[in-house]
């Protein structure tokens, strides 16, 4: 199924989103960040989700979160808004989750390493989370930003080594870094959603698909045995509709 994911419709008015984008997709993973926070539509969501043929997933919050963060208080913060996130999803029957894995420090350098392990003893609590609550925590490689951590299949390999959780693999992410297929073969079992859209390669521009350097027949092709969602990460609805047709024709 192909779904959509879109930040700007998190500073939106949840009726008029969701009642636009059933209008153009079956599928719609809710950026839960700003107006969108799962707690703050949760009434919402529980009334309306009946009245529209649509299937859902969350994106966790990223903005004011960092499960590898060097603070120990701010680490743990983080952890228990997922947490709360993913209980609050499992009673609206929304069982996908999908997680960053965290930042090094922004100001001191050399952290790395610190918020690798940091973020590994997160992600074992996210891990437990899940079966608590029925759920799956799909972990996000990063695009090539330094501070962002799982980044290269080595180290997002490192940081789920030891749990459960799955793996959402970002086209345009692994684009950026030059990890397409180190990515798909390093995690093929792992897999359980996919992030689409474009970009030049060079940074995170969530281009609609084909106006960038992602060789997607390629990559479909790749990932053939892959029977999971495919969610456009766009800027902008008609954006997503546009890659929706692109992706349909890859697809077909």
């Amino acid at each position: 199924m192909i779904g959509i994911s879109c930040p700007e419709f998190s500073a939106q008015p949840f009726e008029a989103i969701i009642e636009n984008v059933s209008k153009e997709f079956d599928h719609w993973e809710i950026f839960a960040e700003v107006d969108h926070n799962i707690k703050q539509i949760y009434d919402n969501l529980k009334v309306l989700k009946s009245s529209y043929d649509l299937s859902y997933s969350i994106h966790t919050p990223i903005s004011d979160t960092n499960i590898g963060a060097m603070t120990a208080r701010m680490r743990e913060s983080s952890v228990l808004e997922m947490i709360a996130t993913a209980e609050i999803s499992y009673e609206l029957g929304i069982t996908m989750l999908t997680v960053h894995p965290g930042l090094t420090s922004l100001s001191v350098p050399g952290m790395k390493e610190r918020a690798m392990e940091n973020s590994k003893r997160s992600l074992r609590l996210l891990d437990r989370a899940a079966n608590e609550y029925g759920v799956t925590f799909a972990v996000e490689n990063m695009p090539s930003f330094s501070p962002m951590l799982g980044k290269t299949a080595e180290d997002l390999n490192e940081l789920v080594d030891g749990t459960n959780l799955g793996i959402c693999f970002d086209v345009g992410h692994a684009n950026t870094t030059g990890q397409m297929e180190l990515m798909i073969s390093t995690f093929k079992d792992r897999i359980v959603n996919v992030h689409v859209h474009d970009n030049s390669g060079k940074s995170d521009e969530h281009l609609t698909i084909g106006d960038g350097t992602v060789d997607y027949p390629k990559i479909l092709k790749d990932l053939s045995w892959y029977t999971g969602n495919y969610i456009i990460e766009s800027k902008s609805l008609e954006s997503a509709v546009e890659s929706k047709k692109r992706l349909t024709v890859l697809l077909e």
